[in-house]
């Protein structure tokens, strides 16, 4: 499959809007807090944690990877792990420029070191994001458990009021759609870009199909679990580099795992703002779950968002720097 050439100007135009949301939600979240509050929890935060947080960051990525290659394996294609999490790697920096474009340029790195079909291991990110949105729901699930007086804070606090009746109308439109597709496809394979564009979407579908075909769905379970578990030690962690929060328990750390994954969603470049925001609601939710006070905690949940999100943001580019070389290395022509 060619690589098509993107817009400079429209990829400008999208790099602009993704910083725009990101100030828009940065500026929102610092609204009404005591800045210097906030630079006396990074000061005296004890960064040994961190550091400790950043292992499981990158141990998430190595078990992305090798996960990756038992996807790959049911339509034929016996990659190397290290292709795989350098190919991953650089997807993940891509989405520092333009939120959302990591996916298809994962697709692309590993198409240039293994020749494996753009839309078929497209196929397989997707199913793994349905994976990650299963696991995403069994951590939700746990919160619900154990914080349900978290969630409901976060709920009110927020002001995220989802409409039933358009969730449903999208639900059931993209339904209908995929019939329509199936049932009908065939008919408009005549037109030559419309068949290109069926021919993509049946190898996305294929990519999907491959978890129904694994040999070793054990492993992947594991591989699936082990990734969830880095997350989760990743981000609770860090917890214990601030004093005012070095007693949150595992179930808290269930939380803030959840509340952080939602701000993620937003396409804001880097995750900035929108996560920062979403701790900050995260942490008041928390804090009010406990009779504490509830500004405190959005202070604190901006200082350990003011953590995290670094962190997160430089093993993205270390692990996307170096994958520029090695995958110009091992690059097949």
């Amino acid at each position: 499959m060619e690589e098509k050439k993107s817009s400079p100007f429209k990829n400008a135009i999208t790099v602009l809007v993704s910083v725009a949301i990101a100030g828009v939600f940065l500026w929102v979240a610092l609204r009404g807090l005591d800045v210097e509050k906030i630079e006396q929890s990074l000061k005296k935060a004890n960064y040994l944690w961190v550091a400790f947080a950043a292992v499981f960051g990158v141990s998430a990525y190595i078990f992305r990877a090798v996960r990756w290659n038992l996807l790959l394996e049911p339509m034929g294609h016996k990659i190397s792990n290290s292709n795989s999490l350098w190919s991953i790697s650089f997807g993940y920096l891509m989405n520092l420029t333009i939120p959302r474009s990591g996916e298809l340029a994962r697709s692309t790195a590993l198409y240039g070191v293994e020749k494996v079909p753009v839309d078929k291991s497209f196929g397989t990110i997707i199913l793994e994001r349905v994976v990650d949105l299963f696991c995403m729901m069994i951590f939700l699930g746990l919160t619900l458990i154990f914080k349900f007086n978290a969630i409901k804070s976060f709920y009110d606090n927020s002001g995220f009021q989802p409409n039933p009746a358009f969730i449903i109308t999208v639900i059931a439109a993209g339904l209908i759609g995929l019939f329509l597709f199936f049932k009908f496809k065939e008919r408009f394979r005549r037109f030559s870009i419309i068949s290109k564009i069926i021919d993509f979407i049946d190898g996305i579908f294929e990519g999907l199909k491959s978890i129904l075909n694994l040999r070793q769905k054990g492993k992947f379970i594991l591989l699936t679990a082990g990734i969830w578990v880095c997350y989760f030690f990743a981000s609770y962690l860090v917890c214990f580099s601030l004093p005012e929060t070095s007693d949150f328990t595992l179930a808290d750390g269930c939380f803030i795992l959840v509340v952080g994954t939602l701000g993620m969603i937003i396409p804001a470049s880097g995750g900035i703002g929108a996560f920062n925001l979403a701790m900050k609601f995260g942490f008041t939710a928390l804090f009010i779950s406990m009779g504490k006070d509830a500004v405190e905690g959005g202070e604190l949940g901006l200082a350990y968002s003011f953590i995290t999100l670094p962190l997160q943001i430089i093993i993205m580019l270390v692990m996307g720097l170096i994958s520029i070389p090695m995958l110009a290395k091992n690059r097949k022509i």
